[in-house]
């Protein structure tokens, strides 16, 4: 996450020339962002970003070579704080879901507005998921009818976790498991008790007796 007061630092990653040029020129307009280099593969992506150390990479998903899935997949891996931004042209399932799972913090397509980009980013680098409309509406109806259950005990933690103010990070780090899968696991949740976002997971949670609020003695 960028420091408060400092340009936000990009990555831009397509195997295209001209779209890599195009949103370098746009970011390179606004003083609140800096261009520290461009990767026209997943493996250059890697590369650049355990050198430069960018707070947002923008990552094309279909390159030659090693893809942006498995790119970014390989950034969560190594552990690296840069948040991995989609930018693609494929809004289907088989695109979306693997790049989330991979660790992406958000997905947008290319017919995204300049503005709509430029917020994108600024949230990406706040640390906040950002999903296209069509992708958000995706993965919600596609988890609804995958997940209709109740939570597991496993969803549970996560969302205990939730409540006490862990970031997904912090939580992951809890229970062992990957920033990634917590994401998988929030979605499973917030399609499971049908909201949107943490807090109404939170509150839904509550209302139906599935946490318990803490007693002042408790710790």
């Amino acid at each position: 996450m960028n420091r408060p007061g400092t340009a936000i630092r990009l990555l831009i990653v397509d195997d295209h020339p001209v779209v890599r040029d195009g949103l370098s020129s746009m970011f390179a307009r606004d003083p609140e962002f800096e261009v520290l280099g461009e990767a026209s593969d997943g493996a250059e992506a890697v590369q650049l970003a355990e050198a430069l150390r960018p707070d947002v990479i923008l990552m094309d998903l279909r390159m030659p070579g090693m893809d942006g899935v498995r790119a970014t997949r390989e950034l969560t891996e190594r552990g690296s704080d840069a948040r991995v931004l989609v930018l693609t042209t494929y809004d289907t399932d088989s695109h979306v879901l693997p790049a989330i799972e991979a660790g992406a913090s958000g997905y947008l397509l290319k017919d995204a507005s300049r503005d709509e980009l430029l917020r994108a980013v600024r949230a990406a680098a706040r640390g906040e998921s950002v999903l296209a409309p069509s992708v958000a509406a995706l993965l919600m109806s596609r988890l609804r009818t995958s997940a209709p259950g109740p939570l597991s005990q496993r969803e549970v933690e996560v969302l205990q976790l939730v409540a006490a103010g862990a970031t997904n990070r912090e939580a992951a780090a809890k229970l062992f498991i990957t920033e990634a899968t917590i994401k998988s696991h929030l979605l499973n949740i917030y399609a499971k008790l049908g909201v949107n976002d943490r807090a109404a997971a939170v509150t839904e949670a509550f209302n139906r007796g599935l946490l318990v609020p803490r007693t002042p003695e408790q710790p």
